[in-house]
């Protein structure tokens, strides 16, 4: 077996569905045999400083020829094209989305992003996608041949404990504070269902603290601070805890690639009101959930005042997101799927 470099932006043990992804598949290919060293890029990553730009450049071309070098998408859609073509190594790049597909960009840093990934997916030899539906973005608006895409779906641990249910009703959203996710949204729908017994808890690191410090200032202006949590970066046993003692899963996302969380929530057995944006129609059954338009907060109040309301509704919902997260891959399998990929890779680069 060919010697893998894994190149990762930031600190891989950071709680985001990409690096839980990261670090899942490296652990993987490591227990199928396989030489795996972890390469840490600069964390300015998909916005490099110099210093982190140049200090990726210099590691990453002294790769030899007869090894293969696994980029993740947050720093390879963002570097210098000239050192991508350079690279001695096989490039397999891992695209969890498209860069440019993030909320909060301008038209210009949007299409920056746009070229550089193009241009550099177009020297991957092979390219690690979560899902068919960005595969398909990257068919149609990145001129990647099909051929070369692998769709690993994320895995699933199946989760121990059983469901210890709050009263009043606990709406559980977990996922990065970065605008992406629509924290915001939520926020604003929960006001509309302020009537309704429930509190709320919103789990994840503050990614951008900017966009994290907003949330908290309009939890306060829509009088939501005594109901709504911000519970900020977790521990695997506490989001457990969360997940079992939640009614529902609630999160309004402008965009996502395949999105674990739903996963996570669909194992626990818990309905989902979400968005109908990137791959949440093909990750979320619709028996399990009620997805709304993206940016829509008053559609998505009116799907969690549905649920909150119509306890024989949810029920069906519950029963329907458990069946859907006991047919879920596991990590063994979605790595098993990246290692033959990995294999049928030439002797060295050409």
């Amino acid at each position: 077996m060919k010697e893998i470099f894994f190149a990762v932006p930031g600190d891989i043990k950071t709680q985001s569905g990409g690096y839980i992804y990261d670090r899942r598949l490296a652990l993987e290919l490591g227990l199928q045999g396989r030489s795996l060293t972890h390469l840490e890029l600069g964390n300015s990553y998909p916005n490099p400083t110099n210093a982190h730009a140049s200090d990726a450049a210099l590691a990453l071309l002294a790769l030899p020829a007869d090894s293969i070098v696994i980029i993740d998408g947050l720093a390879l859609g963002a570097m210098d094209a000239e050192v991508v073509a350079e690279l001695k190594a096989q490039l397999v790049a891992l695209v969890h989305h498209p860069l440019a597909l993030e909320g909060d960009l301008d038209h210009t840093r949007r299409e920056s992003l746009f070229n550089s990934e193009r241009i550099n997916l177009g020297h991957a030899k092979r390219v690690i996608v979560p899902s068919p539906h960005t595969a398909q973005l990257l068919i149609s608006d990145y001129s990647v041949s099909p051929d070369r895409i692998t769709v690993a779906r994320p895995g699933i641990d199946r989760p121990d404990g059983t469901a210890s249910l709050r009263n009043p009703p606990l709406i559980l959203s977990v996922g990065i504070q970065v605008p992406r996710k629509g924290h915001d949204v939520l926020l604003r729908a929960l006001a509309s269902i302020k009537q309704l017994r429930w509190n709320a808890t919103i789990a994840g690191p503050a990614l951008d603290a900017d966009y994290a410090s907003s949330l908290l200032v309009l939890a306060e202006e829509l009088g939501l601070e005594d109901r709504v949590t911000f519970a900020g970066l977790v521990s695997d046993d506490e989001i457990s805890a969360l997940y079992r003692s939640a009614s529902l899963f609630a999160l309004a996302t402008r965009f996502e690639g395949y999105g674990m969380v739903f996963g996570e929530a669909m194992a626990h057995g818990l309905p989902i009101v979400s968005c109908a944006a990137g791959a949440v129609s093909e990750t979320v059954p619709l028996a399990a959930a009620r997805l709304v338009e993206p940016n829509n907060p008053s559609a998505f109040g009116a799907a969690l005042a549905e649920l909150l309301e119509n306890h024989v509704l949810r029920a069906e919902l519950a029963s329907a997101s458990l069946e859907a997260g006991g047919n879920l891959i596991s990590w063994e399998y979605s790595a098993a799927l990246v290692g033959e990929m990995l294999d049928s890779l030439p002797a060295e680069n050409n």
